[in-house]
């Protein structure tokens, strides 16, 4: 998730003619090409302040537009986190390739775990989880997001099992789900602290999991 501050800095590009929810490749052709831009301050803010004090009126406040114009075109704040997520999904993940299955899971684990301890990038990442229990779309855009993120990240255990590693009969998203999902149980359901040993652990556990075939896309 680490490219989550980008994202939500490259969102929108919107103009007043746009649709409220147009198609996502085309949509991302019209961030890439340009027109206003409320996507720095929207990322600011929400860094800056948190998920919850994020606003229409704030992001329009900075923009130096008027409300109308953002309203018009996401809706309301949960529509901009969509968006985000939604392109998130189609942005370069830094999948580990470290040689081997155990460094592979161990840097996908830190990975998760320092994008959310990190200043700036963690309140984004936070109000992306946010969004996502307060409004269905903003649900189905990180449900999205996750699943593209998992497949990306399945190339870890395609590697291993071409290693030799792993049986071949192990499902590669759920050894990916096993190594993070420790990580964001303590972030978001116990709130308890995250720190490389408990990333390690995850990871272990998610290989210790795997070998016993316990995570085997027929169990």
């Amino acid at each position: 998730m680490r490219d989550r501050v980008a994202v939500l800095e490259q969102l929108g590009a919107a103009h007043r003619h746009l649709p409220l929810r147009p198609d996502p490749h085309e949509r991302h052709q019209q961030v890439r090409a340009g027109g206003f831009d409320q996507r720095p301050a929207c990322g600011a803010q929400v860094a800056d302040r948190g998920f919850t004090a994020l606003t229409v009126e704030g992001v329009a406040a900075r923009s130096g537009v008027h409300k109308t114009t953002v309203y018009r075109r996401w809706g309301n704040v949960a529509g901009l986190i969509a968006d985000a997520l939604e392109l998130a999904g189609g942005e370069p993940w830094p999948v580990p390739d470290t040689g081997t299955i155990e460094g592979d899971l161990r840097a996908l684990a830190r990975l998760v775990a320092d994008g959310f301890a990190d200043p700036r990038e963690g309140p984004v990442s936070t109000a992306f989880v946010s969004a996502a229990m307060h409004d269905a779309d903003a649900a189905r855009a990180l449900h999205a997001f996750f699943m593209a993120r998992h497949d990306q990240s399945s190339a870890i255990v395609t590697r291993a099992v071409a290693r030799g590693e792993l049986s071949a009969d192990v499902d590669p998203a759920e050894v990916v789900r096993a190594a993070v999902a420790p990580v964001y149980y303590r972030l978001f359901v116990s709130h308890e602290p995250v720190d490389a040993a408990v990333a390690d652990r995850a990871a272990g556990g998610a290989l210790a999991a795997a070998r016993a075939g316990a995570l085997n896309a027929s169990v």
